[in-house]
C-alpha cells in the first residue's frame, strides 16, 4: 500500500515530553546568571568577613587595652577626692564606668565565638592573666573588663558601641538586598540576550507558514552580530518569497502546457485509432499520465492554506458519494452530523479521496477482490481523530516509516499499479498544512489504518453553519447504509 513517512509515535511523544520539561532560553540564561551572581556575592561576603576578622579584633583589643591602661594610670596618680571626680567625669563624658570587683559578683562571660576568643587572648596578653571579658555583671549588660589598681580588682564598663559586630540579621539583610539586585540584573541581561532570538524564532515560524511579509527583522540593531543575522535572514526570506512566486507561475505553466496537448492527444486517439483494444490502452495511458501530473502539482502546492470551520460528516459523505459506483470499494462510515473541525474543505476532501483511492488499489481482501473500508472518529477535548481502516494485507512493519516519503512505493504497489508514489505524501503534507497530524499503522484486526488528527470546533453559533464549497450529494440512497 502506498504511503510515506508516518510520524514515529514514541519518538514524537518523547520529544514533546522533553519540550515540556526543558527550559526556554530566557529562563536558562536567567538561572545561570543568577547562580553566578549569587555565588559571587557569597564568596565576596565570606572573603570580606575573613579579611575583616583579624584587623577588627586587633583594633578593638588595642582600644579596650588603651582605655583600661589610661583609666588605671589616671586613678593611680590621683588622690581620693580627685579620683571620685575623675570617675564621675569618665562616666558622664566618655560612657566609662569603674567600680570595685566584689567576690560575690555574678558575671557572664562573652559567648565563645572565634572573634571573642581571639579578643580575650589579646586582652589577657596586654592586661594580665586575671583579665576577664564579660557581657553582664550582676544582671547589668554591657562590655565589662576586669583589671587591678594597686592589686585591687575593679570592673570597667564600656559602651557597647566600642565592640559591636555585624549580626546574622545584618548579614541577612545585605545578602537579601544583593540577591534581589542580582536577580533583577540577571533578568535584564537575559531579556536583552533572549529578545533578538525570540524575534528570530517568530520570524522563522512566519516564513515556515508562508507569511514572508511579516518576517522582516530589524536591520538597524545596535549589536553588530544581531544586525548581521537579521540582514542575512531578511535576504533569505526575500529570496524564498521570490522562489515561491516563481514556483506558482511555473506550476500554472506546467498545468497549461501539459494538459492541453494531453487533451488533444486523447481526442485524436479516440477518433483515429480503429482497434478498440489499442484505443482503450492508449486512452488509459493518457489518463494515467494526466493523473500523475495532478499528483505532482498537488505535492508542489504552496504550503499556506486558510482554515475555516468544516462539517466533517459533510466532507466525508461527499467523498464517499463520489466513489459509490466503484464495485470494488465498500465503505462503512460512522461520523455524527455535529462534528466540526478547523480545516480547508477542499484540501480535506482531497486527503480523504486519496486515502479511499489508496485503499481501493492496495487494500483489497484476497478472497473477495474488494476493499472494505471503515471510517470512524474519536473526540478528545480539542481534537478529532478520524480513522480509515481497510481489511487488506497491510504493510510490512519495516516499511511503515517510509510510507509517506515522496516517490516511495511498497512491494504491492510495484506490482499492482503504476502509481507515482505521491498519494500518501500529499496526504501527510496536506494534513500538516491544516495544523493536524497524520500517521499510519497496521491495525490489530488486520489491514492498514490511517489516522488523521484535526483541531475540533466545539461550538458553532446558531445560524452560522459553515458555507460549503464542495458539491453535496443529492441522491443519498446509493450511499452505503451507514454513510447516510
Amino acid at each position: 500500500m502506498l504511503a510515506g513517512n508516518a510520524p514515529d509515535a514514541s519518538a514524537s511523544s518523547a520529544q514533546n515530553a522533553r519540550s515540556r520539561v526543558g527550559l526556554n532560553l530566557f529562563w536558562r540564561t536567567f538561572f545561570l546568571l543568577a547562580l553566578l551572581l549569587l555565588g559571587s556575592i557569597l564568596a565576596w561576603l565570606q572573603t570580606l568577613r575573613a579579611l575583616e576578622f583579624e584587623p577588627r579584633t586587633l583594633h578593638t583589643a588595642q582600644q579596650i587595652a588603651s582605655l583600661v591602661n589610661l583609666s588605671r594610670a589616671a586613678l593611680q596618680h590621683s588622690d581620693a577626692i580627685a579620683r571620685v571626680s575623675l570617675i564621675k567625669t569618665m562616666a558622664d563624658q566618655e560612657g566609662v564606668r569603674i567600680q570595685p570587683r566584689e567576690p560575690s559578683d555574678r558575671f557572664e562571660e562573652v559567648p565563645p565565638t572565634q572573634l571573642n576568643q581571639r579578643l580575650n587572648e589579646l586582652l589577657t596578653t596586654r592586661l594580665g592573666p586575671d583579665t576577664i571579658l564579660a557581657r553582664s555583671v550582676n544582671g547589668e549588660e554591657g562590655l565589662w573588663v576586669s583589671f587591678t589598681i594597686d592589686e585591687d580588682p575593679n570592673w570597667i564598663l564600656l559602651d557597647k558601641s566600642r565592640y559591636t559586630t555585624a549580626g546574622g540579621r545584618t548579614w541577612l539583610i545585605w545578602l537579601g538586598t544583593a540577591g534581589l539586585l542580582s536577580l533583577a540584573g540577571a533578568a535584564v541581561i537575559a531579556r536583552l540576550i533572549n529578545r533578538p532570538l525570540k524575534q528570530l524564532s517568530y520570524a522563522a515560524n512566519r516564513v515556515r507558514d508562508g507569511d514572508f511579509a511579516a518576517s522582516q527583522l530589524d536591520e538597524e540593531a545596535v549589536t553588530s552580530e544581531i544586525r548581521e543575522v537579521n540582514i542575512g535572514f531578511n535576504r533569505m526570506a526575500q529570496k524564498l518569497a521570490k522562489l515561491e512566486q516563481e514556483r506558482a507561475v511555473m506550476l500554472a505553466g506546467i498545468s497549461h502546457d501539459l494538459r492541453t496537448p494531453l487533451a488533444r492527444l486523447r481526442l485524436e486517439t479516440e477518433m483515429s485509432v480503429q482497434d478498440d483494444i489499442a484505443r482503450e490502452h492508449m486512452v488509459a495511458d493518457i489518463v494515467q499520465l494526466d493523473a500523475t501530473i495532478d499528483k505532482f502539482l498537488d505535492y508542489a502546492r504552496p504550503d499556506h492554506v486558510t482554515l475555516t470551520v468544516v462539517n466533517l460528516h459533510a466532507v466525508v459523505a461527499s467523498c464517499v458519494y463520489a466513489v459509490q459506483n466503484h464495485r470494488e470499494l465498500q465503505i462503512t462510515m460512522s461520523i455524527p452530523n455535529d462534528i466540526y473541525v478547523m480545516a480547508d474543505e477542499v484540501e480535506l476532501a482531497r486527503v480523504i479521496s486519496n486515502l479511499l483511492e489508496n485503499a481501493r488499489r492496495y487494500g483489497k481482501t484476497v478472497d473477495t477482490d474488494t476493499a472494505f473500508v471503515d471510517i470512524t472518529i474519536k473526540t478528545r477535548e480539542n481534537w478529532v481523530l478520524m480513522r480509515l481502516r481497510d481489511h487488506g494485507p497491510g504493510v510490512p512493519p519495516d516499511q511503515l516509516a517510509q510510507l509517506t516519503q515522496p516517490f516511495f512505493r511498497g512491494d504491492s504497489a510495484r506490482t499492482a499499479a503504476a502509481g507515482a508514489g505521491l498519494g500518501l505524501s500529499i496526504v501527510d503534507k496536506t494534513v500538516q498544512r491544516m495544523g493536524g497530524v497524520f500517521s499510519i499503522t497496521n491495525a490489530n484486526e488486520g489491514g492498514l489504518a490511517s489516522h488523521i488528527q484535526l483541531q475540533r470546533v466545539t461550538h458553532v453559533p446558531d445560524g452560522q453553519d459553515p458555507q460549503h464549497r464542495l458539491q453535496r450529494p443529492q441522491v443519498k440512497r446509493q450511499l452505503p447504509p451507514d454513510a447516510i
